[in-house]
């Protein structure tokens, strides 16, 4: 499946440098990337069947900051992201819109692939689709098969196969749920916990067998298609190989999906799955979280087809830590406007203000946890002065717009 274009990113002055971010498994700040080499980050894509609302733009954006803190810091970045396009949600809305899943899924997948343009989001180097990764999911159940982690369910008609989560070692790990907690959780995250024929509550689905008008492909398994969970550990050792750098993607993949593709991950290879587990906090809307079962969204793509520059919408995202929680109001964006006419008015002077000191307090800010407000406030800080003083910096200018668009992803 092919991705985005990629933009031209600003080469800046050499500043060598790894970023901390908060690792959900330890609870604490660690550093991420590899002392040489390239740095590898999964983050877990969209189910093409309603996008892009800001939840799922705050999580890209904010897996841009560290792909682009990396790069800034001298590493080389290979970024691997899925897109579920076949799976129960997917199914059911082509079916109650009349539309065949299959035009569906591109149809919100091109959707997709815009808006990320549009907020100058650095593409991933493999874009893998769920349908087009089956052969690899098919031999990681074989080898997942040969720990005795892999059973058929007790069913007479669909004894579909299931992954022993329950038995996998350090299992609940990272969420740190008891298990009662984790039970509850699954059953409101897709998951099946009270289905009869399971060994255990917790177990998950990795293959399910083919049942009337549902899409399914043969295989040695039977005729069937992926579970959810198992999709992304396959695309994820596949292309990033065991123990990569992060797994990212919003707080509501904590549990059960990141717990149980990690699961998964370690059995097959006996090596913890990812090195950090780093999550966005959730954008709310009216009161709850932004979500598309609860139909309260705000689409990029609406907010750009109503004329809202791009650059103000991803500052608007910006404005918050991505750990965070936070509800969107239409203040988001009016102060995003506003930010943005200061920086562009500053950025297109003739001179300005010094910019080294603003360019290391954003290089400071990101490596600090991904600090997009603290970077904001240094710039803010920067254009305040070279618009209502006199300077004489004449480089300034375009220097700051240049570590705007490497650093934040923010184009003037």
């Amino acid at each position: 499946m092919k991705a985005w274009t990629r933009p031209e990113v600003p080469v800046l002055d050499p500043s060598p440098g790894r970023p901390r971010v908060h690792d959900t498994a330890s609870g604490q700040l660690v550093t991420v990337g590899p002392d040489d080499g390239a740095a590898r980050l999964y983050v877990c894509g969209i189910t093409p069947y309603d996008a892009t609302h800001l939840g799922h733009a705050n999580t890209y954006v904010t897996f841009d900051l560290l792909n682009r803190a990396w790069r800034d810091g001298g590493l080389d970045v290979v970024y691997t992201q899925n897109v579920t396009d076949v799976d129960d949600p997917l199914l059911e809305r082509a079916e109650a819109t009349g539309v065949a899943w299959e035009e569906l899924a591109a149809d919100q997948v091109e959707l997709f692939r815009t808006d990320m343009e549009a907020l100058n989001v650095i593409p991933p180097d493999h874009y893998i689709g769920a349908v087009e990764s089956i052969p690899l999911v098919i031999d990681l159940i074989g080898r997942l098969q040969a720990t005795g982690l892999i059973y058929a369910v007790d069913d007479a008609e669909y004894p579909d196969l299931y992954f022993a989560c329950s038995q996998a070692a350090g299992f609940l790990s990272e969420s740190h749920l008891d298990v009662d907690a984790a039970i509850a959780i699954f059953g409101e995250r897709g998951g099946d916990p009270d289905r009869p024929g399971k060994r255990d509550p917790l177990d998950c689905l990795v293959w399910r067998l083919a049942r009337p008008g549902e899409p399914s492909w043969e295989s040695n398994l039977g005729r069937g298609r992926p579970g959810w969970h198992i999709e992304c550990t396959a695309i994820a050792l596949e292309h990033l190989g065991e123990h990569f750098d992060v797994q990212g993607g919003g707080s509501d993949l904590i549990f059960p999906h990141h717990e149980m593709c990690a699961a998964e991950g370690t059995a097959a290879t006996g090596r913890p799955f990812a090195r950090a587990f780093v999550h966005a906090g959730m954008v709310g809307y009216d009161g709850e979280k932004m979500s598309k079962s609860k139909g309260n969204l705000v689409l990029v793509s609406k907010l750009r087809a109503a004329g809202e520059d791009p650059m103000a919408i991803r500052l608007a995202l910006l404005a918050h830590h991505y750990r965070d929680d936070w509800e969107y109001t239409d203040a988001d964006l009016a102060a995003a406007r506003e930010r943005l006419a200061l920086w562009r008015r500053a950025a297109h002077g003739d001179a300005g203000l010094p910019a080294s000191d603003t360019i290391d307090a954003i290089r400071a800010a990101l490596r600090n946890d991904l600090d997009a407000p603290a970077a904001l406030t240094a710039v803010d800080a920067w254009a305040a002065a070279s618009v209502d003083i006199d300077v004489d910096d004449t480089d300034a200018p375009s220097a700051v717009a240049r570590a705007l668009d490497a650093l934040l992803g923010v184009r003037l």
